[in-house]
């Protein structure tokens, strides 16, 4: 988990590398609630993420919500494709209401010439 802060803005920027998974999400939990508790603004970059499962995925959704509870601002951003894959799959993409890119990917028939 790398960092970045501006401490004139109160902004924090953290890049999640790896996985988020039920290996890791305790640990990064009590990270991220300190980390949400020093500033008004977290920003979590996902494009890192490598691996993501239901207690990633719970984490996330834990952050946001502590967050609103705090009247502070949680954004995800650069979100890895088994981010956005496990987002899809569960529906949950509009509630965290961050903008997301979807990339085409055309399957191997698609791709065949006439």
């Amino acid at each position: 988990m790398a960092n970045v802060k501006n401490q004139k803005q109160q902004i924090s920027r953290i890049v999640m590398e790896n996985e988020l998974t039920i290996y890791t999400a305790l640990e990064l939990k009590d990270k991220l609630l300190a980390r949400l508790a020093t500033t008004e603004e977290l920003e979590l970059d996902l494009s890192e993420v490598s691996e993501i499962d239901a207690a990633g995925l719970q984490l996330l959704v834990t952050i946001k919500q502590e967050a609103a509870a705090l009247g502070k601002v949680v954004r995800f951003t650069g979100h890895s494709p088994v981010v956005v894959d496990l987002l899809d799959l569960s529906g949950l993409a509009g509630f965290f209401g961050d903008p997301l890119l979807f990339v085409y990917k055309p399957t191997h028939e698609e791709g065949k010439s006439a």
